[in-house]
């Protein structure tokens, strides 16, 4: 990862089981179409809200990795994506530190583009499996 890289695709999903309740995070990483990198993270406890802004943080910390100039972060949490859009206010409490903590990252790139999709993008449905597989394996 010693190349900069123009421009990374990144799908995320945030799931909990519980609001709040057991929690986890699934990253697809893409470029040109090509998957290059898959993540799952158990989280702990936390709500689908939390786990959402969780993942989108560990999508900036990979793009970091990958010297990544530009990135198009994909979540299927609309409330999310219009929050870092601007479009909605953070009024929740344990949300705004998350909030300010991916305005922060969002300075080491030169473009961060959020877009919203549903679970019948192909992206966005391995990214759910992901999640959705931190939790099953792990024992909570």
């Amino acid at each position: 990862m010693s190349e900069k890289i123009e421009k990374l695709s990144i799908y995320t999903d945030g799931a909990s089981r519980g609001n709040p309740g057991p929690a986890g995070i699934g990253i697809v990483v893409t470029r040109n179409g090509k998957i290059l990198y898959e993540d799952e993270k158990y989280l702990g406890k936390h709500t689908n809200n939390e786990a959402e802004y969780k993942a989108i943080i560990k999508a900036l910390e990979i793009g970091e990795r990958y010297k990544a100039q530009k990135l198009n972060i994909t979540s299927d949490s609309q409330l999310v994506i219009k929050q870092l859009k601007g479009l909605y206010r953070v009024k929740a409490k344990n949300l705004k530190p998350l909030h300010e903590k991916i305005k922060q990252k969002e300075e080491k790139f030169k473009e961060v583009k959020y877009k919203h999709k549903n679970r019948t993008n192909k992206y966005i449905e391995r990214a759910d499996q992901l999640a959705n597989k931190a939790l099953n394996l792990k024992n909570y």
